[in-house]
């Protein structure tokens, strides 16, 4: 995997399918919270109309995306170097949820969470802040050891 540099990605715009699910909002939020927190987040309604000026992430052609067994949260995670082990068990959950395979305890109630919030909120924009206040205390409470969510 190439490593990125955080400087060189200042200022972007980013694109991604719109009405996001995990692996999309857990990447819109590293990006806001690792790499730009002024980055402009597009919603496309189709990935093939993503303009080519715009860093495209969790769709096939994107910059940014699935690479292996990896989804786009922990590709964008190595990517940056950001591989602490809250952030690599954050990357766990995202990755559980999003394709499956080991279940961390916390899955089922995050995903829940999640569910509701996708359900009850229909602009995208909204959607990620509320979701990123989640992920905020996810990554928190890995930081400290908890072993609940």
């Amino acid at each position: 995997m190439i490593h990125r540099h955080i400087v060189d990605y200042q200022g972007r715009t980013w694109a991604t399918r719109n009405r996001p699910w995990v692996d999309r909002l857990a990447s819109a939020w590293f990006i806001r919270r690792f790499i730009d927190p002024q980055a402009h987040i597009l919603w496309l309604e189709n990935a093939n109309d993503c303009p080519d000026d715009v860093l495209g992430f969790d769709f096939d052609g994107a910059e940014f995306s699935h690479v292996g067994n990896q989804v786009t949260f922990e590709v964008l995670s190595a990517s940056f170097g950001l591989t602490q082990p809250a952030m690599m068990r954050l990357g766990q959950l995202v990755h559980f949820l999003d394709i499956g395979g080991i279940q961390p305890p916390e899955a089922i109630g995050i995903e829940r969470m999640l569910a509701g919030m996708k359900a009850t909120i229909d602009n995208d924009d909204q959607l990620l802040a509320m979701a990123s206040i989640s992920f905020d205390a996810l990554l928190a409470g890995f930081e400290q050891g908890s072993e609940t969510a």
